[in-house]
């Protein structure tokens, strides 16, 4: 018997067994977002697991039935695909773990076999596709003015999601009121949940946005970011900790969500994956970070490094002996005292 399992990018639907039907459509009428259903292929193996609409990863069987969402993946470190790659056979993959669904054009040779799917058609309700922009955060104002500290990576994997949660848990200690967002990637619940784990009231990403990831024409971003901006805006945080995928030259909109921000950002961590790396997104991009964290700071020697090439400061956040640093820079930075007092941020 087969078994539904619905991907954390549905979690901003209302779907159950009965309120939908499927229906095959022509790939001429397929775009981002929509969401499918696709039916596990393949031999069973304990690497095909999707997260579900709560974070968890489940394991799952050929012939089960995976609800996702049409969209494109571009990871320097694993994997470029999309929707649009999709053939006439109908063969699909999971792009990501969150039921993200294309085809790969292009894999590390590091990773296992990605989970196929088969296309067996669109989620509709009368006759019509459903969307992820169908559930999407709205308004019809754009404003945002929330301090912000903001978390940007040389690539994927370079501590970001580490980094914000050590934010986090230090911002509520002090007594913040902090929401956790993650505004660039590709569908992933477990990061940005993490936050929420370490101090953050409430958290948001791209997905809310009605994004299954942020491989989108700038102007679409852009349009679509801008209500989940104003939403955070209007319930008043003191800070909003917002990580911004990769590196913002990646095709994620990293630096479209940088120029969003804008001079709401009050503090700026990369995290890098070498000192080298430091230096090229520097140079590159013209960002120069308030501190570098992340695998570029595993040892003192890469620290130094860091300091030697770029002038400015890296700090090993997984050591437990650079806390009471790490507490003086965010107070320098951000203005609250490194100690147990709450203070509040004028806004």
């Amino acid at each position: 018997m087969s078994t539904r399992i619905y991907g954390s990018l549905a979690r901003i639907a209302d779907f159950h067994d009965s309120n939908f039907e499927l229906q095959k459509l022509p790939k001429s009428q397929w775009a981002t977002g929509d969401y499918v259903e696709g039916g596990v292929v393949g031999t069973p193996t304990s690497l095909y697991r999707i997260e579900d609409r709560t974070g968890l990863m489940i394991k799952v069987e050929p012939g089960d039935w995976v609800v996702g969402a049409l969209g494109e993946r571009a990871a320097t470190l694993e994997g470029v695909g999309s929707w649009q790659d999709i053939g006439d056979d109908n063969l699909m993959h999971s792009l990501t773990s969150a039921g993200l669904m294309g085809w790969y054009t292009s894999l590390s040779q590091l990773l296992p076999e990605p989970l196929r799917l088969r296309y067996r058609g669109h989620l509709c309700r009368n006759g019509r596709k459903v969307r992820m922009r169908d559930f999407a955060i709205r308004s019809d104002v754009h404003e945002f003015r929330v301090p912000t500290v903001l978390l940007v990576g040389t690539s994927m994997s370079a501590g970001k999601t580490t980094a914000g949660r050590r934010v986090c848990k230090e911002l509520d200690r002090a007594g913040h009121y902090v929401i956790g967002a993650k505004l660039t990637g590709a569908g992933r619940y477990r990061d940005i949940l993490s936050f929420l784990k370490t101090g953050a009231t409430k958290v948001f990403d791209f997905v809310d946005a009605g994004l299954p990831s942020t491989t989108v024409p700038e102007r679409e971003f852009r349009a679509a970011i801008r209500p989940l901006l104003n939403h955070i805006n209007a319930l008043e945080p003191d800070l909003l900790v917002a990580e911004a995928g990769a590196s913002p030259l990646e095709p994620y909109n990293g630096a479209a969500i940088i120029d969003e921000l804008g001079n709401n950002i009050v503090c700026t961590i990369l995290c890098a994956s070498d000192p080298y790396a430091v230096v090229g997104v520097v140079k590159a991009y013209g960002l120069r970070p308030d501190i570098v964290t992340g695998p570029a700071t595993q040892t003192s020697a890469a620290v130094e490094l860091v300091h030697r090439l770029t002038g400015v400061p890296a700090l090993n956040l997984i050591d437990p002996r650079t806390k009471a640093e790490f507490r003086e820079f965010l107070a320098e930075h951000i203005g609250f005292p490194g100690n147990d007092e709450p203070i509040k941020i004028a806004r």
